[in-house]
């Protein structure tokens, strides 16, 4: 691929910026180095946050495509960006749980650090204005936001993705708690196969040592456990990531 142009700014969001390129099928993604909790209630800058997760990013998303998950990630541009396909996204997130935490152990009152005997699937409705809400394979379907086709898909490839990189991550001596995923059509192939968008970082999952339990995930950052680019450079380190 030709070097890209980037254009004007289309989307910013919690801690990435998304910028237009010369090339319609393809978009720049910014990292910033901001962080946010609580639905943007509680916000920070932690210097190298952005490259960080930019290159953590880049490293599980190739991990993925060579086992076969399609992606929307195209290539590393530089320290803090990434080439990435358009997509038009579907409005909800996908959530595979190995241990009880967070939401999960508040709603249901199992205590955090449940082992659980299989992994649970979750869907939420992506909206901040509604905090995210819990929702189901009807609310999804009879208010138009994915297909039958489209539910059974994400379902499908969360679960694969699980495959994928929880023995990665327990070879590197990391539980992987929980994750969330996107997932979207590219805009030049509105029919095409579903394809995983947004990204795959510290800032959407949790992750813990698996010997002494430590939050190494943005739990840091919600909970006040201070050296939250410590911890997320050390996952990086640990599973390979060139920083």
């Amino acid at each position: 691929m030709t070097k890209l142009t980037r254009g004007r700014e289309l989307y910013r969001g919690k801690a990435k910026t998304v910028y237009a390129t010369d090339d319609a099928r393809h978009l720049v993604m910014h990292y910033r180095d901001d962080v946010s909790a609580f639905d943007g209630a509680k916000l920070a800058q932690l210097e190298k946050k952005g490259e960080t997760n930019n290159r953590i990013n880049a490293f599980v998303m190739g991990r993925l495509a060579a086992a076969g998950v399609p992606t929307h990630f195209v290539r590393l541009e530089n320290d803090r960006e990434s080439v990435v396909r358009a997509m038009k996204m579907i409005p909800v997130e996908c959530v595979v749980r190995n241990v009880c935490a967070g939401s999960m152990a508040k709603r249901y009152g199992v205590p955090e650090g449940t082992k659980l005997a299989e992994p649970i699937f979750e869907f939420f409705y992506k909206s901040d204005a509604l905090h995210d809400p819990l929702c189901n394979d009807d609310h999804i379907r009879v208010l138009g936001w994915a297909s039958a086709k489209e539910i059974a898909e994400m379902k499908a490839i969360t679960h694969k993705v699980n495959g994928v990189l929880k023995p990665m991550f327990a070879a590197a001596g990391i539980d992987l708690v929980d994750y969330k995923l996107e997932f979207g059509h590219p805009v030049d192939d509105p029919d095409g196969p579903l394809t995983l968008g947004d990204e795959f970082t510290p800032d959407g999952c949790r992750l813990w040592d698996s010997t002494t339990g430590e939050k190494m995930d943005k739990d840091r950052f919600r909970r006040d456990l201070g050296s939250v680019i410590d911890h997320y450079r050390e996952v990086g380190r640990r599973i390979g990531v060139p920083l």
